[in-house]
């Protein structure tokens, strides 16, 4: 566990989204970390290309609880940084193994998974998401907080919108 988002080296997110063979999830309002720091887009081209199947959820920047968001973390750009990192992520959309959605709901866990790994940052009122607590939680068998957070990425995922 690390106690800010921003604390997780780069290299743990690296060595989980290469790892990652099968799945990759990602429900986040903005995660422009991901695109401008990590090289996101190379790994999820690469990964697609291979056979892994990608499902990013990203908030919707015309949504009431994005903008209420950006507004508690003092970041009215935040709908700005939803449409940037969708217009990053635009060119993988032609791979069949990757789809994008856009979601408007009250954001509480952004959720990173990669195979049987997941990354789970949550959300302090008031704080930036890259200030807030980031759990490490892998898929044990019997366990049931890899599959909490599973689920609820499936929930969002059932009510986002796709992006073409």
């Amino acid at each position: 566990m690390w106690a800010a988002r921003a604390d997780v080296p780069h290299e743990i997110w690296r060595a989980l989204m290469r790892q990652a063979n099968e799945t990759i999830e990602i429900l986040v309002y903005s995660g422009g970390f991901l695109v401008e720091s990590l090289g996101f887009v190379d790994i999820v081209t690469e990964k697609a290309r291979a056979g892994a199947q990608i499902r990013v959820l990203l908030g919707d920047p015309d949504s009431e609880a994005v903008r209420e968001r950006g507004h508690a973390e003092g970041l009215p750009t935040l709908p700005q940084r939803c449409k940037s990192t969708a217009e990053y992520l635009a060119d993988c959309l032609k791979l069949p193994e990757v789809s994008l959605r856009i979601h408007d709901t009250p954001l509480y866990t952004s959720i990173y998974r990669f195979d049987d790994n997941m990354l789970v940052n949550t959300h302090v009122y008031g704080a930036y998401a890259a200030r807030a607590p980031v759990q490490h939680l892998q898929r044990i068998p019997g366990g049931r907080l890899f599959t909490l957070y599973a689920d609820s990425f499936e929930q969002v995922w059932a009510t986002g919108r796709p992006v073409v």
